[in-house]
Order: C-alpha cells, then sequence, then structure tokens
C-alpha cells in the first residue's frame, strides 16, 4: 500500500512539475521569443528603408469621400510603391503611447498563426495604410509577447501611429473598446456597421482576443485617419513626450 501511495504521490509531484514548466513556458518563454523576433522584424524594416528608402507612389486622384461623422478628411500622402504587401512580411511599424512610450510592433501581412507569433497581422482584404478604406489589424493579447495585453485601456481620443519608411500616419479613437464574437465579420468591412460610422472615410480597426487568456469574444477598437506627415518632419506630436 505504501509503494502505492509513494507511486501516486511522486506522479502527482511530476505531473505538476509538467504543468508548472508548461505555464512558465506559455507565459515567459513564448514572450522572451517573440520580444526577440518582433525586434528582428523591426530592425530588418528600419535598416531596409535607410539603405533603400521607399518611394511614394504618384499621388492618388483627389476623393470626394467623406471621413467619419464629424470629422474632415485628412489629406493623406501616397502609399509606398511596394505595397500590396507581401504575405508574411512587415511592412509598417506601429507606436500607441497609451500602452506605453516604448511601445512598438511591427506590422505584418496576414493573420495566419506563423504570422502573428511575429507581430501584428494585417488583415489581408482590408484596405492599405492610409488609404480610403478601414485598416484592419490583429494582435495576440496574451503569449508571443502579450502585443494587446492592456488593450482594454484604450479610449477615445487615443492616438495610433504607424509609420511605412515614407509618411507618419495618426489615426485617432473613436470607439472602443467594443466586445463582440469571432464571427463577427462585420468589424472589418470598410465601414463598420457598429463603429458609428455613416459613410466611407480613412479608418483604422484594431482586434484582439477576449477574455484575456481566452478567445471565446473579440475587443474592437475603431479609428480615423487623423493626420499624415513624411518621415523627414520628425517624428508626429503624438510620440513626443
Amino acid at each position: 500500500m505504501r509503494v502505492v501511495v509513494r507511486t501516486v504521490s511522486e506522479l502527482c509531484v511530476t505531473v505538476g512539475a509538467l504543468i508548472v514548466l508548461f505555464v512558465v513556458y506559455v507565459m515567459f518563454w513564448t514572450g522572451v521569443k517573440a520580444d526577440h523576433v518582433m525586434d528582428d522584424q523591426i530592425d530588418t524594416l528600419q535598416r531596409q528603408w535607410a539603405e533603400s528608402p521607399p518611394t511614394p507612389a504618384p499621388a492618388p486622384a483627389p476623393s470626394t469621400s467623406a471621413g467619419p461623422v464629424a470629422e474632415p478628411s485628412p489629406s493623406v500622402s501616397p502609399s509606398p510603391s511596394y505595397a500590396p504587401y507581401k504575405k508574411g512580411k512587415p511592412f509598417a511599424i506601429m507606436y500607441i503611447p497609451r500602452l506605453g512610450f516604448t511601445w512598438n510592433k511591427p506590422v505584418l501581412e496576414g493573420t495566419d498563426v506563423a504570422t502573428l507569433k511575429k507581430g501584428l497581422g494585417h488583415y489581408a482584404r482590408t484596405s492599405q495604410l492610409g488609404e480610403e478604406g478601414n485598416f484592419s489589424v490583429a494582435g495576440h493579447r496574451r503569449t508571443y509577447g502579450d502585443p494587446f495585453k492592456d488593450f482594454p485601456e484604450l479610449r477615445r481620443g487615443d492616438a495610433v501611429v504607424l509609420t511605412d519608411g515614407t509618411t507618419w500616419f495618426t489615426y485617432r479613437i473613436d470607439k472602443g473598446p467594443y466586445k463582440t464574437v469571432p464571427s463577427d465579420v462585420e468589424v472589418i468591412d470598410p465601414v463598420p456597421r457598429k463603429s458609428g460610422y455613416t459613410r466611407s472615410g480613412r479608418y483604422l480597426t484594431l482586434t484582439t482576443c477576449d477574455p484575456e487568456w481566452g478567445h471565446s469574444h473579440r475587443l474592437i477598437v475603431w479609428a480615423h485617419l487623423d493626420s499624415t506627415q513624411p518621415v523627414e518632419a520628425g517624428r508626429p506630436e503624438a510620440l513626443r513626450r
């Protein structure tokens, strides 16, 4: 009997140790690896931009579309000529001051599992950065660097700033975090029905999982393009402390 009890006890200890190791792996080690990978993605982008600056594409014809409700349509600098973006490759860097002035993440094309391990992912069927439509981006809430861990802290008026190597794009959050279910794909429509926008414009949608360690729901924020400026003009006001 003692042998059985001791064997069961040892087995419980072993299982417990394996569980602890797994939790450490999920909570810590994947984060360390992801932070390193994301830093590499940003370094790669910045090196590419320094060695071979992206050439802006010809300016698009003036748009007659209005922006979000009660907001004017900003003057938008043209997107780089290397768009459309290449699947699984980084093309921009995102900054969200509300999440910390050291918070910056690469944005890659696609939202598959492998891509989201390396940074934020652009929904391929949505508009390109700064263009008319809805530039939509997904990110992990937890694991793989926890890029959107503090997503619920985002508030109306917060800045979301992106650069593609030629231009700074400053978006301002209008609504969110809004909770919905994964099947609610309308949140990344060109004019999301529940966003409060009623006409076409230049919008940004950010999505992540909810609850913090689950994926039964999604949290959403919507923003409009507030301003742009060339990178030669320095960092935008939203990133100046």
